[in-house]
């Protein structure tokens, strides 16, 4: 019997029970507690970065300097050792050495480039104009970093390369000439940045700092509502620490240059803290909101962050040993983008303009400061490759560390590859059960000219996640969609964000 009594009285009394999808419902919920622990497992990933990236730009301060005046008295004293060995100096050395070079002509250089005047010209401009600049700066620096550091392994390549083998390349010199403009150009780019947020900051009514931070808001509608796998998240979440850590750097030589001009008073240092703050907060909610929707909408859980933590531990691990394929500022460079050598030579410039250094006292603070630098950087390093060894060994890859899987070509499958690597020593585990890295694995001999030929990345990368394996597919969709990939398999001399799978 219908009637509108019977309707509502249904409507209120109906019931309903949950459990009937029992599955869906706890799905909601583990959503609900992965969006919960995406910020603490987001920061440690951010903080083990943060320091890895510190590590990197405190060895351009403090262990480069050394490594070079090494390698300078070993070429000085070599008439007295005699040519028993074919090279001069070793690859690690030359690279050293040219990186010093680097440092010290581009230093020079930037002392033709007038801060002051690029500051008022800057200041002279619209804020809209402002913000479009800042904007196309944070672009223009991407690009050019995913260049750069090929330039920077061109040139290392080519002067350490074998001299047996045909010549394929324009000469170390055109290399060195092209890396020194890159080094100079990028750096001139970090400080109209600088200058930039410095403007910002120094601007009557906040507006331009306001909608600068504005624009890290904009970025999640850009990232947030596009599909990402455990790959691509990867290179976001490194590209994330490299950006981070950059506008530390950036921070710091505003602080610097407007101390500077207000005569290192205390007080206006208190002035500058809450923009300050501003700044860092706004960027850590910015990576909050973003990692949380993005793993939240392509079902990817919190954990996915120990597995880069593992991950860039395994490439410092690796780098850290006796005879490593690369250095380790150079890994970092490779997998987060940031490159060193342009922001510090632009550190160098702000502080030695910014601090006059007179008498001799001062010049004890300095040695001393320097002292300092080198105690930083070897305590960070200690604690940061006793963290990384932790990591991978929870992780489960001391044998990948140790055997690496070569490929051939990118076509052909790691199982064909007929080098081998054989490792004499590798984790070492004591009587207490802990675990140190020892020697390098000793490579056979007949069989290294092939592999360093063959190679194409790094590939002794691999992955903590042994469940993800290579999906086959059908030839016509082989020619849209290439094969999933591990997730340490991504190349290493990849920039992050230069390229997405």
């Amino acid at each position: 019997d219908l009637s509108l009594l019977r309707f509502i009285s249904a409507e209120l009394t109906r019931g309903y029970f949950l459990e009937h999808n029992e599955a869906k419902y706890t799905e909601r919920r583990e959503r609900v507690y992965t969006c919960m622990r995406i910020p603490k497992e987001l920061e440690k990933l951010m903080f083990f970065g943060i320091f890895l990236c510190l590590d990197a730009f405190l060895y351009v301060f403090t262990l480069l300097p050394l490594r070079v005046i090494l390698a300078m008295f070993r070429f000085i004293t070599l008439p007295c050792y005699g040519l028993r060995d074919r090279r001069l100096l070793q690859p690690a050395q030359v690279c050293d050495m040219l990186k010093g070079v680097i440092l010290v002509i581009c230093y020079f250089m930037m002392h033709y480039v007038d801060y002051s005047m690029m500051y008022h010209l800057i200041r002279g401009q619209s804020v809209i104009k402002l913000y479009i600049i800042y904007n196309m700066l944070e672009v223009a620096d991407r690009l050019i970093s995913s260049f750069g550091q090929d330039i920077l392994d061109a040139l290392y390549w080519t002067a350490t390369e074998p001299k047996e083998r045909k010549r394929a390349h324009i000469g170390v010199i055109p290399h060195f000439f092209m890396a020194v403009l890159y080094v100079f150009l990028h750096a001139i780019l970090i400080m109209v940045q600088a200058t930039t947020l410095n403007v910002a900051f120094n601007s009557h009514n906040k507006s331009l700092l306001t909608i600068m931070m504005s624009n890290n808001f904009v970025e999640i509608k850009g990232s947030v509502f596009k599909k990402f796998e455990k790959n691509n998240l990867f290179q976001m979440s490194n590209s994330d620490i490299k950006e981070r850590f950059t506008n530390y750097v950036l921070l710091l030589i505003v602080c610097l240059r407007n101390m500077e001009q207000f005569s290192w008073n205390p007080d206006h240092l208190w002035v500058l803290f809450p923009d300050v703050c501003m700044v860092v907060a706004s960027e850590i909610a910015v990576d909050i909101v973003k990692h949380a929707f993005i793993t939240k909408f392509n079902d990817i859980t919190a954990d996915v962050y120990s597995e880069y933590r593992a991950s860039l531990a395994f490439d410092l691990v690796s780098s850290r040993q006796k005879n490593a394929y690369t250095d380790y500022s150079d890994s970092v460079s490779r997998r987060m983008g940031f490159i060193p050598l342009p922001l510090a030579v632009l550190l160098i410039r702000v502080v030695t303009s910014s601090i006059k250094v007179q008498g001799v006292l001062a010049y004890v603070c300095v040695v001393l400061f320097y002292c300092g630098l080198i105690s930083l950087k070897v305590l960070n390093s200690i604690v940061l490759l006793g963290k990384s060894c932790q990591y991978v060994k929870e992780a489960k890859m001391e044998e990948k560390l140790f055997n690496p899987v070569l490929t051939a070509t990118p076509g052909k499958p790691a199982g064909k590859q007929q080098g081998t690597f054989k490792s004499t020593q590798g984790f070492s585990t004591d009587e207490n059960g802990s675990t140190s890295v020892t020697n390098q694995p000793v490579h056979q001999k007949e069989n290294m000219p092939s592999l360093l030929v063959t190679s194409n990345s790094d590939q002794f990368l691999t992955t903590p996640d042994g469940e993800e394996k290579d999906i086959s597919q059908d030839s016509s969709e082989l020619k849209h969609r290439s094969a999933k990939k591990d997730l340490l398999e991504i190349d290493r001399f990849t920039i992050c964000g230069n390229r997405i799978d």
